[in-house]
């Protein structure tokens, strides 16, 4: 069956960011498939492009989603892009089309949930309120607040070391207009952005954060957007201490969420190992593929 693509033009661009687009149709005109590609321009990620490909079911192994594909590459070579990423789940007919087309394995993740129905407070309680010497905790809803605003883009650099296996992610660089902007996106789409971040009481710098988005409703499930620390106070336990501090005050202001999710990579054993002992239970697994240009 002869299948036509067409390039389409998506006005969702952003401040780092803009999207191309293309429609794959039979030879009646009928829709079968689509693809978008994220293009990143921030600086430390403007080799990389983002794909996400989808072909209808009843029109799979027609060719669609490989013309797509071709496409797509095409178009990242075009503007620049040494590598596409794609994610896709553990198993599925996209793991098994991106794996035959010759994308390389990259990254695996598993993705947990903490049921806060499960959640025993006084134990996060007791974790939450052992003293960690030389630090404390600071807690704030949405905008970190202008007091720790330059300490808090300063610590964003521990992410940069985050597991990412084999991805060609690059680094974000961060600064105080980048974390605003972040907390007013969340805003205007009517979700909470929480964050707990521990305090080097020696100087009153940013030691580690943890970030938590929760629906604007107080219901659903919230998403665990990251939790860092900066290496030079890495092994004191930081991360469970915020971790277990915002759990805690999630549960305490959202009594109505049914849960919270994270996703950690596989090879990020101490990371994952915190979840677990905090309760989280896996519920599934995702793979990102990278195509090298």
């Amino acid at each position: 069956m002869p299948i036509h693509i067409t390039a389409l033009t998506d006005p969702d661009r952003g401040e780092n960011d803009y999207r191309l687009a293309w429609l794959a149709s039979d030879d009646t005109g009928v829709p079968v498939g689509s693809a978008f590609l994220r293009v990143f321009t921030r600086a430390g990620q403007d080799h990389l492009a983002e794909l996400e490909l989808h072909v209808h079911p009843a029109e799979r192994r027609n060719g669609a989603g490989s013309r797509l594909l071709e496409a797509v590459a095409a178009a990242a070579r075009e503007h620049g892009r040494r590598s596409v990423v794609a994610q896709t789940g553990a198993g599925s007919p996209g793991d098994h089309f991106l794996r035959a087309r010759g994308l390389r394995k990259v990254l695996t993740l598993t993705y947990a949930r903490l049921p806060m129905a499960a959640v025993d407070p006084e134990a996060l309680a007791t974790l939450a309120g052992r003293p960690h010497p030389g630090y404390r905790l600071e807690s704030w809803e949405g905008t970190v607040p202008d007091s720790l605003a330059q300490t808090f883009a300063a610590s964003r650099r521990a992410m940069d070391d985050m597991p990412m296996d084999d991805t060609d992610y690059g680094t974000v660089a961060w600064d105080v207009d980048r974390v605003r902007a972040v907390a007013q996106a969340v805003a205007q789409r009517g979700d909470l952005l929480h964050t707990v971040a521990a305090v080097d009481e020696s100087d009153g710098s940013i030691a580690g954060f943890t970030e938590l988005v929760v629906p604007g409703g107080g219901q659903g499930d919230g998403q665990h957007y990251g939790t860092g620390v900066l290496p030079e106070h890495r092994g004191h336990g930081l991360a469970r201490w915020m971790k277990a501090q915002s759990i805690l005050r999630t549960r305490e202001r959202h009594p109505d969420l049914g849960g919270l999710l994270a996703d950690t990579a596989d090879s990020n054993t101490y990371m994952r190992s915190i979840n677990d002992g905090l309760g989280y239970e896996p519920t599934h697994r995702s793979i990102d593929y990278q195509l090298d240009l």
